[in-house]
């Protein structure tokens, strides 16, 4: 066993730990059915390090009849003994933290002082963050509103939910998912994404060692064509939530409405990140290193546009290519990488393919490719520059899901917010001024679900994620994600005899 703090950590053994499948089914792992077998990929190698079988409609079938059957119970159970339940799960989450850090690192890339320092620490936060929570789903105060009558409002769970989860942080989104919905009374069947698979199901056994019941979590892991698709549609999935493209979020809703079922998106993003002349640029050039490179770029929330004020403009670009060309690029499992791979080939080779066609109508400042010697197995890119795009060109309006910054100029602070409100998205944002009435403005014009002053990045269980526009609606982490999966149910006393008889007087008349 590894010991957290060796200099030479040994990869996750993904093969020997879910040699029994990677469904995960009413408290036990299964193989899938679906005759098809998948390949989970170090994307630091590109070596395959678990093979296994796809789920197929089948064994989606089976997890959401498993947590409909779980539903009862689960839902019955007090907040008191939810709460419990969770506390515990966050316990078992602790013991094996350094576990899940390395299978997060294998399976993503990740550099396993992120997963360790963040990722894994962010998980168990949340966890205990809905132990707490789940006391306190309250409806509203009762009261009479209407004659002798007294009505209250009670809130209550929807039932089953299915949840897809993206690859970029597949324990996060897992949790971001699972926690608030089982911690208002549902139960839940999780896809995560069929590159990812690995914490999801480390996360549902934790919760099953904790004492959630079997079939409370559920993880089917197939392809979204075909598993994804038919949860999606379920007559007996009363909600979907899903995180992912916008393209794909689409496509979720087309499928949700045929069943008239609750649906949450979290979409795609293309932060803003806007730099007025009063900043303090040191700061700013930090920020937008460690703002654009946060898990090789590929979060929905990073700093993809740079928008700088024109006395900063110059200044800016050439300190933080400085600081970019700076970051270490290498093996996720050694001690001093800052960077890790991309999640895969294809991905490294999109991203690829944006700067390299902006090669002809902007200035690569830095990086602009993939390292050769060691790292040429992996999906490797490096940190990269863009300066002087045009605002409507596809590196600025795309997501590109890769450890690339574009920076462009501006002149007025109108132009400024109006560049950064100029793209379909409307995820997250920052800006940075030591002017309290210019970050003020600029946290009530930029369109977006989050607003970062002087900072870009951090986000605590306490307060709420989720984006405006074309990055989707509803929200994760925090007590208003229970808004997302309860439903309020109007109650109403009639107090006395008369006042039924009086109502039905009123409706027909002396008989």
């Amino acid at each position: 066993m590894h010991h957290p703090g060796s200099e030479t950590p040994e990869r996750f053994p993904a093969q020997e730990f879910f040699a029994d499948g990677a469904q995960f089914i009413a408290g036990r792992l299964t193989k899938g059915t679906s005759g098809r077998t998948h390949a989970v990929v170090d994307p630091a190698t590109g070596e395959d390090v678990y093979t296994y079988e796809l789920a197929g409609t089948a064994d989606v079938d089976a997890a959401v009849a498993a947590a409909r059957a779980a539903f009862p119970g689960w839902s019955g159970a007090t907040p008191g003994e939810r709460s419990d339940a969770l506390h515990r799960f966050a316990a078992v989450l602790a013991e094996r933290a350094d576990d899940l850090a390395r299978a997060e690192s294998l399976q993503c890339g990740k550099p396993l002082k992120l997963t360790r320092e963040f990722d894994i620490p962010g998980t168990i936060d949340n966890t205990a963050f809905f132990a707490g929570a789940a006391r306190h789903l309250q409806g509203q105060s009762a009261g009479e509103y209407s004659g002798d009558h007294t009505s209250y409002v009670r809130r209550e769970p929807i039932g089953v939910v299915g949840s897809i989860a993206p690859w970029n942080y597949p324990l996060q989104m897992a949790a971001w998912k699972i926690l608030p919905a089982i911690a208002a009374g549902n139960t839940i069947v999780l896809k995560p994404a069929e590159l990812t698979p690995l914490t999801s199901l480390m996360f549902a056994q934790a919760a099953t060692e904790a004492g959630i019941p079997d079939g409370v979590i559920n993880i089917i892991t197939g392809t979204g064509k075909e598993a994804g698709e038919h949860l999606v549609g379920h007559p007996d999935v009363a909600m979907t939530s899903f995180t992912g493209s916008t393209a794909v979020g689409k496509r979720v809703a087309e499928i949700a409405t045929a069943t008239v079922k609750r649906i949450h998106l979290e979409l795609g993003g293309k932060a803003p990140f806007v730099v007025f002349d009063d900043a303090d640029l040191e700061a700013a050039v930090n920020g937008a290193v460690a703002g654009s490179l946060i898990n090789t770029g590929q979060d929905c929330t990073a700093a993809t546009r740079a928008y700088v004020q024109r006395p900063l403009y110059e200044a800016f670009v050439q300190k933080t290519a400085a600081l970019m060309a700076d970051v270490r690029v290498g093996d996720p499992f050694a001690p001093g990488t800052d960077l890790g791979p991309l999640i895969s080939h294809v991905q490294r080779d999109r991203v690829a393919g944006f700067v390299d066609r902006a090669r002809g109508y902007a200035r690569v400042v830095t990086g602009g490719e993939a390292p050769q010697g060691d790292l040429k197995n992996g999906a490797y890119y490096r940190p990269t520059l863009v300066a002087d795009a045009a605002q409507d060109s596809e590196i600025v309006q795309s997501e590109l899901f890769g450890p690339v910054l574009v920076v462009l100029p501006f002149d007025t602070d109108d132009e400024g917010i109006a560049l950064a409100n100029d793209t379909p998205y409307g995820l997250a944002a920052s800006a940075w001024s030591r002017d309290v009435y210019r970050a003020n403005r600029a946290t009530r014009e930029i369109k977006a679900g989050c607003v970062w002053i002087n900072d870009h990045i951090p986000i605590i269980s306490e307060m709420p994620h989720g984006g405006y526009k074309a990055s989707g609606f509803g929200k994760d982490m925090s007590a208003y994600s229970f808004e997302e999966y309860t439903q309020i149910k109007h109650v109403m006393f009639d107090n006395t005899a008369v006042a039924r008889k009086d109502w039905h007087r009123t409706i027909f008349g002396d008989r």
